[in-house]
């Protein structure tokens, strides 16, 4: 007996073979009983784009096995939904509704987007950990909202259409998704700005006339930096460029301190002594200030800087600063 028949009306051969492995896939634990299921899915009928679920008669009982089939089948559809269809709902939001028309814009915001709902796949910290948990968590609730509609309706219908299904019939779900493209747009638009304006500091930078040869930078933790001079005497407190200064304040939200006194003084060189290397603001430096900057954690300096930071370091001559240049920088 057919129980009920689900269609991909505008997919491929292969899209409807993916349906029908997650199907497969959510009733192994069916099939696996004793008794085997009361209900299964025939192979996919690839002229009418469909699948169907037969019930084994006398055996299937549909006060007692429907609801099951109906749950595991709903389960199926979602994760077919979210993983398979989901990328193309995202890519049409942003089009129609946010006009990006530009094919490496909207490849950028669906990279923004699966980063919302799914994070990336760097080595996670401890906070990572706990936000990948959130996201898990976050997955599940809306899996479990998709099929929670989609087993309502199969309960009571023979006949699923996929693709209008998804597309009439899941406004919340959408809802969500327009929800994530907004956010993305947001993030994406901020961090063009960001990158436009380190462009304008490193024009900034570049077009500076050199004014010291070298400046050590003592990263004490947090956002709190000393400098040093050549010779490890600490460096006089310079007022920021004007221009550099009303840029930082209006445009930027880190250490803008540091950052402004280094384009002031302009130095050929420029060396961060620091515990924290992996720290966003060292990466924004060497991203402003290019091949002049090097970090170092490790030089014969090091231990004494971070030791005695709170004091001047005087070097007994200028062949002495030297030596101790060359240990920084290999």
């Amino acid at each position: 007996m057919e129980l009920f028949t689900v269609s991909l009306h505008s997919a491929s051969h292969e899209a409807i073979d993916r349906l029908h492995r997650y199907l497969s896939e959510e009733f192994v634990d069916l099939h696996s009983d004793d008794n085997g299921s009361p209900a299964g899915f025939l192979r996919p009928d690839y002229e009418g784009m469909a699948i169907q679920c037969r019930a084994d008669l006398p055996h299937f009982q549909l006060e007692k096995d429907g609801p099951p089939i109906y749950r595991k089948a709903a389960g199926a559809f979602a994760r077919y939904v979210m993983n398979e269809l989901e990328p193309m709902l995202l890519k049409a939001i942003i089009r129609k509704q946010f006009h990006y028309e530009d094919a490496a814009e909207i490849e950028a915001l669906s990279r923004y987007c699966h980063n919302i709902l799914y994070g990336t796949a760097a080595i996670a910290t401890q906070e990572e950990d706990n936000a990948a948990d959130m996201r898990l968590s976050d997955l599940e609730r809306r899996l479990g909202k998709v099929a929670d509609e989609l087993e309502t309706f199969i309960a009571s219908n023979t006949r699923l259409h996929l693709d209008g299904f998804v597309s009439f019939r899941l406004a919340t779900y959408w809802q969500e998704l327009k929800d994530v493209v907004a956010y993305a747009v947001d993030e994406y638009v901020m961090d063009k700005q960001y990158q436009e304006f380190i462009s304008l500091l490193k024009y900034f930078v570049r077009m500076q006339e050199v004014k010291l040869p070298i400046v050590h930078v003592l990263h004490k933790g947090g956002s709190d930096f000393v400098l040093y001079d050549h010779q490890f005497q600490l460096l006089d407190t310079v007022p920021a460029d004007r221009i550099v200064a009303e840029m930082l304040e209006s445009e930027m939200n880190m250490e803008d301190m540091i950052v402004s006194t280094l384009i002031t003084v302009s130095p050929q060189q420029i060396v961060i002594h620091t515990r924290q290397p992996e720290l966003p603001v060292m990466r924004t430096l060497e991203t402003i200030f290019e091949q002049r900057v090097r970090l170092c954690s490790s030089c014969s300096q090091c231990s004494f800087l971070f030791e005695e930071s709170d004091k001047p370091l005087a070097a007994t001559a200028e062949a002495s600063a030297e030596i101790r240049i060359r240990n920084v920088i290999p």
